[in-house]
């Protein structure tokens, strides 16, 4: 007779399958390992080390910029682009972008680095969709959308710079196509979960894990690199740097106080925001005098 688990399973059965279940964890770690170190890259205008796919090219990646662009507007139409509002955002927006290359070539200087001119291949365009939404975005490719529900949070051209000027940099530094990396990196997580045994709830309790320790602080470091960057471009288009910080307390009053802790939320609270904004305004304020010299606060 065979030797019995005290359940009447074969105790070799739960040995073999514990073994499979950590020789499968074994070799997706391994995977995961070597594609992070695999498709790592500085990003010359932060000088950190970032992971981008290799296999998602520039002009994919615009690519799909553009297609999802076309997407949000057949859903969301503009409005005509000769209403004062739209007008108004496209005049804030050729100011931005008039400094782009300026500013990344600058931000990389300061850790010793070349620009990667990634926006070079941009075709630019900003829309206002009418919506009530506070909100505005950048794709790759340089497409943008301002909602008019913005409109009355940044009350002035110098605040809606900023908030420009940061959604500009999410598609400089492209976030985009790290966030798609990070992606794939959770897929394989949860294959390796699946294969190896694992159950539903197990496999819940580890990628909430993933989230909380590694995929939102990851997604916070973005807005803040963003925020950095944004304001340096707002500020070397000669809009007012200091207009950030009251920006910030009308959207933390807009919203309520009823979004989510920080440490369960994709972005800083206002009040982190807000703190990092203030430490970086002297820097902002040196961009300012540095391209606008005759141009005084």
């Amino acid at each position: 007779m065979s030797r019995q688990h005290p359940r009447g399973r074969p105790a070799g059965r739960r040995r073999r399958g514990g073994g499979l279940r950590l020789w499968v964890l074994l070799l997706f770690a391994g995977y995961g390992a070597w594609y992070w170190f695999s498709n790592q890259s500085v990003d010359p205008v932060t000088g950190e080390s970032v992971l981008i796919d290799r296999s998602l090219s520039a002009e994919d990646e615009m690519a799909l910029g553009v297609q999802a662009y076309q997407e949000i507007l057949s859903q969301e139409r503009p409005l005509p682009r000769d209403a004062e509002v739209s007008r108004q955002v496209q005049a804030i927006a050729a100011r931005l972008i008039d400094r782009v290359d300026e500013v990344e070539a600058a931000l990389a200087a300061e850790h010793g680095l070349a620009p990667t001119r990634f926006s070079e291949g941009f075709e630019w365009e900003v829309n206002v969709i009418d919506s009530d939404q506070a909100n505005a975005f950048c794709l790759p490719g340089g497409k943008m959308a301002v909602y008019t529900g913005l409109v009355p949070v940044a009350q002035t051209a110098d605040a809606m710079a900023v908030v420009m000027g940061h959604e500009i940099a999410h598609a400089l530094l492209r976030h985009g196509a790290q966030r798609m990396a990070q992606q794939k990196l959770g897929q394989m997580g949860q294959m390796a979960g699946a294969l190896s045994g694992m159950d539903a709830q197990q496999q819940q309790m580890v990628m909430a894990a993933m989230g909380y320790g590694y995929l939102l602080p990851y997604a916070r470091k973005h807005e803040t690199e963003a925020d950095e960057v944004g304001l340096m471009l707002a500020a070397a288009a000669c809009f007012d740097p200091n207009q950030a910080v009251p920006l910030w307390e009308r959207m933390g009053a807009a919203a309520g106080g009823q979004g989510q802790p920080e440490f369960a939320s994709t972005h800083p609270n206002p009040g982190t925001r807000i703190q990092n904004l203030q430490a970086l305004m002297p820097k902002a304020l040196e961009y300012r005098e540095r391209f606008c010299p005759e141009d005084g606060l």
